[in-house]
């Protein structure tokens, strides 16, 4: 059983997680792709191609992408290349303080490049990334021609 984990499961979205997928055939080739849908519903994901390790386990923090939306070690790749399936559209969140983004990690059996909804991943798991911590307070700024917002902690 293939087993796709995010630590933590919930976190900042300036933070770092850690992805691990466990259970994979010692050099599997698999494709471990991210996705979230923003507040307008448009779809953005990033994928990167792994080779298992010996033990059968792919870690991003540890091991090189062999390509896909980036390629050489970098643990975070998958949700800082996200990208738009619409052309020209930019990943905003609008409501920071309400809710958090919901990214989907999936992995897939060898290269994938398609999007086909048929298509079954081996393992997933969801991660939530928070743009406002718990207890902080989000004050709006109107004086004269500025406008902002002012993000007191707990």
């Amino acid at each position: 059983m293939v087993e796709v984990t995010v630590t933590p499961q919930s976190s900042l979205a300036d933070r770092p997680v850690q992805i691990r997928v466990r259970g994979l055939s010692p050099s599997q080739l698999v494709t471990l792709r991210a996705w979230l849908k923003d507040e307008q519903g448009e779809r953005f994901q990033s994928r990167a191609f792994f080779r298992a390790d010996g033990a059968g386990e792919v870690d991003p923090g540890l091991h090189a992408a062999l390509g896909g939306s980036y390629s050489g070690v970098w643990p975070m790749g998958l949700f800082w290349f996200l990208q738009p399936d619409t052309l020209f559209r930019r990943l905003v969140k609008r409501d920071v303080a309400g809710s958090p983004f919901h990214v989907r990690l999936e992995v897939f059996d060898g290269v994938c490049l398609g999007t086909d909804p048929q298509e079954q991943p081996l393992g997933s798991c969801e991660a939530e990334r928070w743009y406002v911590g718990p207890g902080v307070q989000r004050v709006p700024i109107r004086e004269g021609r500025v406008r902002g917002a002012l993000f007191l902690p707990p």
